[in-house]
């Protein structure tokens, strides 16, 4: 069984179509922490509206955060962490005390268009400055190297010639909804294999 611990910095709208497709029971998963940087993140009153544990930690009120969100997600028995619009990199240690088991998704199709610098509508941007066809976005295992992480899942988006970043980033954030679900029902059943 998944047992799901949520890093966001914002909205978490991601995180909310998990929260859904798990009261559905279309996601069979246990929900059991959601860590934010950010102590305004809407991401916290979406996971406590689902019951969700839910906590602020930054360097404004821990000295060694990610000691603490590693000791966090340990105390609730996390076993897959999910970045959602995780705004920092996290550390070596996160990723070795979850090794394999740290998942982000980018909204992109990797190995293009990723990088330090790459997030948000700078992606956006670039892709259509490339005058790419096509887009999309991609779940991939987090390594200590941005975007870097192996390729687990992958869906895509057409490029329009009116679009701007803005219209773009709306159509990826549609399917990243689906696609974070899509990927761990898919690991959760050995679909998509994990080192």
């Amino acid at each position: 069984m998944l047992n799901l611990g949520f890093l966001s910095s914002h909205s978490g709208s991601n995180v909310q179509a998990i929260i859904d497709n798990v009261a559905s029971g279309k996601l069979r998963a246990n929900l059991c922490a959601l860590v934010s940087n950010n102590s305004h993140a809407f991401v916290l009153e979406r996971a406590k509206k689902a019951n969700i544990p839910a906590f602020h930690i930054s360097s404004h009120n821990y000295a060694d955060p990610e000691k603490k969100i590693i000791e966090v997600f340990n105390e609730h028995n996390v076993n897959t962490v999910i970045l959602a619009g995780y705004m920092k990199k996290v550390s070596a240690d996160l990723i070795h005390n979850f090794s394999n088991r740290v998942l982000n998704i980018h909204p992109a199709l990797l190995p293009k268009f990723g990088g330090e610098g790459m997030f948000g509508s700078n992606v956006h941007k670039a892709v259509i400055e490339a005058g790419e066809k096509t887009s999309g976005a991609t779940i991939h295992l987090v390594t200590p190297n941005y975007d870097d992480g192996k390729i687990l899942n992958q869906m895509t988006v057409p490029v329009l010639d009116n679009d701007t970043p803005e219209t773009l980033a709306k159509r990826v954030l549609e399917i990243e909804h689906i696609l974070y679900t899509d990927t761990l029902i898919k690991i959760a059943n050995g679909e998509i294999l994990i080192p």
